[in-house]
This record gives C-alpha cells, sequence and structure tokens, in this order.
C-alpha cells in the first residue's frame, strides 16, 4: 500500500516578499512585485522589467565567509529551506538524518558566476579564474547545499526541467516517501537569473513583455494584450513528510499531496504542443495518480506565464481534460503579480495552492483587463476570492516539452 505524504512546512523568497506570511499576503492582496531591473543597466534592452527579490537578507541565513562561494539561486535556496524547516518545527538534529532527503530544482543555476569568471578569463587570464567556478555554478549544488548544512543523508537529487523544475522536484520528492525510501523531503525550487545575459537571451527570443513603462501591468496572464512573461528569481521550498513522522512529532499539516503527473511534448525547443496535448496528458496523470475525477478540483494555480501561446493552450489543455468542468473550477495565475521565476516556479506555485486550501482563499490573476476568445475560462480575475478549497492542483511546463502537475487535497484522518 502507498504511504501517505503530507506538506507540514513552506519557505519562499519572492518578488513580492519574503517568508511565507509575507508571499501569502502579498498574494491575496493582488500585489504586484514587478519594476525596472535594478540589478544591472538595462536600458539598452526591450525588456527592461523584472520581478527582483528586494527583501532576503542572506547573511541572516548564511556566514558570510560562505557566501563568497555561493551563487545567488544557492543563497535562495538555503534561505529558503531555512525558513521551511523552521515553520515545520522539525528538528533536524533529533531524527535519522539518513531518512531526510534533498531534491530542489532550478532552470539555469549558477549563470552569474559563469558570467563573472568567464570575464575574469578575458580580463586576467585562466590562473585567476575561482576554484570555486564550478561549485557555485553547477545545477545540483543547491540540494547538495542544504544537505551539507543539516546533515541530510537521505536520497538527493536535482530536477533540470527548466520551467517545471520546481515541480518536477516536489513530485519526485513525494514518490521517494511515497515508496517508503524516505521519511522526509525537502523539495522545490531556485531560481537566480534577472542578470545581464540571461535578460539578453530571453529578449532576443521574443519571449519577454516590453511593457517598460507600467511594470506592474506588465504580467498579464490570459488577458487579451498580454505580449510576454516577465523574468522573476527566488526560491520556494517546501517539506514533505509520511503522514506517520508527521503524526508522531504531532507536525501541523497544511494538506496532502495526492497527485503527480509528467510528460512531454515532443514537438519544439520552446513552443507548447498545438493542441496542449502534452499539458492535457500530464493533468490526466496527476488525476489518475490521485485517482481524482476533474470534478473534484476546486482550484488550479496555472502555469499561466502571459505569453500569447501558453495562455491559449494550457487552457485548451485544461478543457480536453475538464471537459464541461472546465468553466466551474476557479484558476488564476499569480505569475500576474511575482513574475516567472522559471525553475523556481513551481515551488513557490505549490506553496500558493497549499495555502488556498489551507485559508480558503483563492489568490487573482491581476490585469485582466481584456478577455481574449481563446482564454474564455474563470481566471479569478484582480481580487481574491473567498472559496472552500479541498482539492487543489498545480500545472508547470518547461521549455524542452516538459510538463509537470502536483494534486493537493486537504488532510482528513
Amino acid at each position: 500500500m502507498k504511504r501517505r505524504v503530507v506538506v507540514t512546512g513552506l519557505g519562499a523568497i519572492t518578488p513580492i516578499g519574503s517568508g511565507k506570511a509575507k508571499y501569502w499576503k502579498a498574494l491575496c492582496d493582488g500585489k504586484s512585485g514587478i519594476d525596472k531591473i535594478t540589478h544591472f543597466d538595462a536600458s539598452q534592452y526591450s525588456s527592461q522589467v523584472a520581478g527582483e527579490v528586494k527583501d532576503f537578507e542572506p547573511q541572516e541565513y548564511i556566514d558570510r565567509k560562505d557566501l563568497r562561494h555561493m551563487d545567488g539561486f544557492i543563497q535562495f535556496a538555503l534561505g529558503a529551506t531555512i525558513m521551511a524547516i523552521e515553520d515545520a518545527k522539525l528538528e533536524p538534529a533529533r531524527d535519522n538524518l539518513d531518512s531526510i532527503g534533498v531534491i530542489v530544482g532550478s532552470g539555469i543555476g549558477g549563470i552569474s558566476i559563469l558570467t563573472r569568471e568567464y570575464e575574469v578569463l578575458l580580463a586576467r587570464g585562466p590562473k585567476k579564474v575561482s576554484p570555486f567556478m564550478i561549485p557555485m555554478m553547477l545545477i545540483n549544488m543547491a540540494s547538495g547545499m542544504i544537505a551539507i548544512r543539516f546533515g541530510f543523508r537521505g536520497p538527493n537529487s536535482t530536477a533540470v526541467t527548466a520551467c517545471a523544475a520546481g515541480t518536477h522536484a516536489i513530485g519526485d520528492a513525494f514518490k521517494i516517501i511515497q515508496r517508503d525510501a524516505a521519511e522526509v523531503m525537502v523539495c522545490g525550487g531556485s531560481e537566480a537569473v534577472v542578470v545581464p545575459i540571461a535578460c539578453a537571451g530571453f529578449c532576443s527570443m521574443r519571449a519577454l513583455s516590453t511593457r517598460n513603462e507600467e511594470p506592474q501591468r506588465a504580467s498579464r496572464p490570459f488577458d487579451a494584450e498580454r505580449d510576454g512573461f516577465i523574468v522573476a528569481e527566488g526560491a520556494g521550498i517546501i517539506i514533505l513528510e509520511s503522514l506517520k513522522h508527521a503524526l508522531r512529532r504531532d507536525a501541523h499539516i497544511y494538506s496532502e499531496v495526492v497527485g503527480y503527473g509528467m510528460s512531454g511534448d515532443a514537438y519544439h525547443i520552446s513552443a507548447p504542443a498545438p493542441g496542449g496535448e502534452g499539458a492535457a496528458g500530464a493533468i490526466r496523470a496527476a488525476l489518475d495518480d490521485a485517482g481524482l475525477p476533474p470534478s473534484s478540483v476546486d482550484y488550479i494555480n496555472a502555469h499561466g506565464t502571459s505569453t500569447p501561446l501558453n495562455d491559449k493552450l494550457e487552457t485548451l489543455a485544461i478543457k480536453r481534460v475538464f471537459g464541461d468542468e472546465a468553466y466551474r473550477v476557479a484558476i488564476s495565475s499569480t505569475k500576474s503579480m511575482t513574475g516567472h521565476l522559471l525553475g523556481a516556479a513551481g515551488g513557490i506555485e505549490a506553496i500558493a495552492s497549499v495555502l488556498a486550501i489551507e485559508d480558503g482563499i483563492i489568490p487573482p490573476t491581476i490585469n485582466y483587463e481584456n478577455p481574449d476568445p481563446d482564454c474564455d475560462l474563470d481566471y479569478v480575475p484582480n481580487r481574491s476570492r473567498k472559496a472552500m478549497v479541498d482539492v487543489a492542483m498545480s500545472n508547470t511546463f518547461g521549455f524542452g516539452g516538459h510538463n509537470a502537475v502536483l494534486i493537493f487535497k486537504r488532510y482528513e484522518t
């Protein structure tokens, strides 16, 4: 029999606030974290806005001498992990460290370190390149550093599936506990890509919004005037436990993880499949894994990137699976407020899904002003909504055709 898996801790570092409480309040208030880029001079870029983290002080979580050897995405991952462990009231020193594992995903990893050290190479030669460059930039180092910090010796891995990485990390961690290969998993995603080369690359793809004069209105998922996504940074980490382990230590249980589905588009390096088949396959697989019909889902936290193709085809995918139920279910894209955290998106959006169940509030899709005939579902426009949410679904889809979907359910004994 499969073991039950529950969520007991949440840690978030986001453009709208760091810490579970600040992040959730900003979401429910419909607050945008998008503004002009300050990390570098973006005046020559077609897109000059981003979701930058503004209130995270890494030295509060990490020793200063260690910070020098960590890319920003590792700092975010460690900070959010500490928040989640504290929220879960987990005491690792009292536990069997062999039974606690880590899976943290990222789409790009230490790109700022790579860029910095390449500039050193060009200016000063190979002998001046930092010996810490490689471990600072490797994507698996977020999981590795978390395990080193706390001594977690359980299953340790990394998901690298572009924008689906955070969701794949949580889903894989869920399955590890479910099959009795760990009691506790630290999982989620982290990203720090508001750097010149990454933003230039996305600009060259024409993937980003160019609504530079009104940053807070630039991310507008499902709106007819959407023109691209907003790149953003941060981390979302959750603590998963076997139900038995959580009950033994009298942990607060936010919700239960009941379904995980994934699929591949097998279509294009950056565009979604034209009929939404891949996304629909992952949604259907998650429902099948949970043993739930579409009619049981109360809320979908959509991938909702604010790009013309994604929002249209995600809507189509939902209709493919849900049929007439698609017009009943509440759907929102919290990327309208946070921007797109790429590999960390699944982490912070899983947290939003869990808190929607916990608090009975569905966060809105802000900047929804102009209906699109291709996007005709209930996107919870502009204001949060009080509602009983027993089952929440979180969708994420990544470049390369990677699709991942999680389903959370209200915990019942």
